[in-house]
């Protein structure tokens, strides 16, 4: 297993959390796009699965859609793969390694490891500068990413 960079905080953002489901679930929840667009953006926003090919170089593409209207299009594309450890993927990629110019340049490592009755879910989101960084906090990444954080773990724990 590669390990995480370590995070630099002028462009990265990090969240680690202990969740109450086993890897192989919040893995399958991961992995499969019937099961990803359930949690991947916080309700009501609706998540649209475009493109998964699960391998590197494979293209990863999510459409999220608002109640009232917002979108937001995230086309990208995978980056490493690692079984029940590790996930990479970026937005500064398009399928088949195409450089693309994205609206929120990142990078973002997600590792899964066993802890305690649970598992260590860490989403280091790497960003190419300070600017970008602090877009995308402003944003809400925190109050977002921890939504979408708990809908995985809700879906995941039923499995």
């Amino acid at each position: 297993m590669t390990s995480a960079a370590d995070p630099h905080p002028e462009t990265d953002l990090v969240i680690s959390r202990v969740l109450a489901a086993p890897r192989a679930a919040l893995w399958r929840a991961w992995t499969e796009p019937e099961l990803l667009r359930q949690w991947w953006c916080p309700r009501p926003w609706t998540t649209e699965v475009r493109a998964f090919e699960l391998r590197p170089g494979g293209a990863f593409h999510t459409f999220m859609q608002g109640p009232e209207g917002g979108t937001s299009d995230n086309p990208g594309c995978f980056v490493e793969i690692v079984p029940q450890q590790r996930l990479v993927f970026t937005s500064m990629l398009g399928g088949g390694w195409r450089p693309q110019s994205p609206w929120l340049g990142f990078t973002a490592a997600i590792t899964f490891a066993d802890e305690g009755q649970g598992c260590r879910y860490t989403a280091q989101v790497m960003h190419p500068d300070k600017t970008v960084r602090d877009q995308h906090e402003q944003m809400g990444f925190f109050d977002g990413w921890n939504m979408a954080i708990d809908q995985l773990q809700a879906l995941a724990a039923g499995l």
